[in-house]
């Protein structure tokens, strides 16, 4: 019996698995506010701008999508990819011009214009800018292959750059170090600059190569946003509400995004996801809390790398090597194995849930 209703949990429709989350995310919010005895319906709550941006993104998801079709932004599919996926071709990508700017327009204006929540959108907007490149290519030249990597990887680290110069001005003192669980300070010095770099690079193409499945980079990243920004509010209040916005933005945009998805996000949504997450972490130097709830997302960019390493290491003469996976990234290689979609991504999302719940009682405890 027990069997049985672990593979129904596990095997949700995208409309139940949308409720579910809903469900999960809103119930979070509140349980929230009330602890810190916030109110729910005030500005400096998570419910409110939670609930507003959620609303508007879906909302507007129902304008914006009909004309990207109108634009022929239909994704191109591998053909080498699971064959399942090949009846998506042609569902509107660049899903991204729509939920993301919601967040950040929410943000900035119940922040009241925070200088934190500033900074990390302009990050965010640029990192989307450069996802609209690359899908933009994409969609230009009908393949798979958007701008090349090493100009993607460049503007990558051109704006984190950029973030982390105004990071040194705005806090030329307070960076310099990581802190731990139970309150233990690694000091870097000027390596953490190094690292602060790295990390928006990687957030972001970690979140890029989870958004594979209907509904599961959306659904992930707002459980790591909203679990990063309650952690956050007792001493970012500003930047606990562009958590909460941008939360409430991947739920509006999962109305759409839900499988059998409307529209995709894209690069343009996956890599802003990505620089939000990093830039409010760094902002926040809860690096480790980042690490913790972006645990699907690291768990997905090692499965690429170890499949990428073991077929060099095992090539024969003949120049093929072996696969690890089946295919990588991790989701693939699942779906490969006999998994349905909503499978693959119920199981995610109850995994994103409990390392939040894991990372918050480590943290705040």
């Amino acid at each position: 019996m027990e069997a049985k209703s672990s593979t129904r949990l596990f095997n949700q429709s995208g409309i139940s698995l949308l409720i579910t989350l809903g469900a999960i995310l809103s119930l979070g919010v509140l349980t929230a506010d009330l602890v810190a005895h916030r109110l729910p319906w005030e500005i400096n709550s998570l419910t409110l701008p939670f609930g507003v941006s959620a609303t508007f993104a879906a909302a507007l998801g129902y304008w914006v999508i009909p004309m990207l079709v109108k634009l022929k932004t239909g994704q191109i599919i591998r053909e080498d990819g699971p064959q399942a996926h090949l009846k998506k071709a042609g569902t509107p990508t660049m899903g991204g011009v729509f939920f993301v700017p919601v967040a950040i327009i929410f943000s900035l204006l119940l922040s009241g214009g925070n200088k934190d929540v500033v900074a990390v959108s302009a990050l965010t907007m640029g990192y989307a800018l450069i996802g609209w490149l690359d899908d933009w290519q994409i969609l230009r030249y009908k393949s798979n292959k958007g701008i090349s990597p090493k100009m993607k990887l460049a503007l990558q680290v051109g704006f984190a750059v950029l973030f982390c110069l105004w990071l040194a001005w705005s806090q030329p003192s307070s960076i310099t170090s990581v802190t731990l669980p139970f309150n233990f300070v690694l000091p870097l010095g000027l390596l953490f600059w190094l690292l602060a770099v790295f990390v928006l690079v990687a957030e972001s193409n970690a979140t890029n190569l989870t958004d594979g499945v209907d509904g599961l980079a959306a659904g992930t990243s707002a459980i790591a946003l909203l679990g990063l920004g309650v952690l956050v509010a007792p001493n970012s209040p500003g930047l606990m509400t562009f958590c909460a916005c941008t939360s409430g933005s991947c739920l509006g945009f999962l109305v759409h995004n839900r499988n059998p998805a409307r529209v995709f996000m894209g690069d343009t949504g996956s890599l802003a996801l990505g620089g939000a997450l990093a830039s409010v972490a760094l902002l926040t130097n809860t690096l480790w809390a980042l690490f913790v709830l972006s645990g699907i997302f690291f768990v997905e960019t090692l499965s690429v790398m170890a499949q990428v390493s073991y077929y060099k290491a095992t090539k024969g003469e003949e120049g093929v090597g072996k696969r690890l996976f089946k295919m990588a990234p991790l989701h693939h290689h699942l779906e490969l194995s006999g998994w349905a979609e909503t499978q693959v991504v119920a199981t995610f999302y109850a995994i994103s849930s409990i390392l939040a719940l894991l990372c918050l009682a480590t943290l705040v405890g």
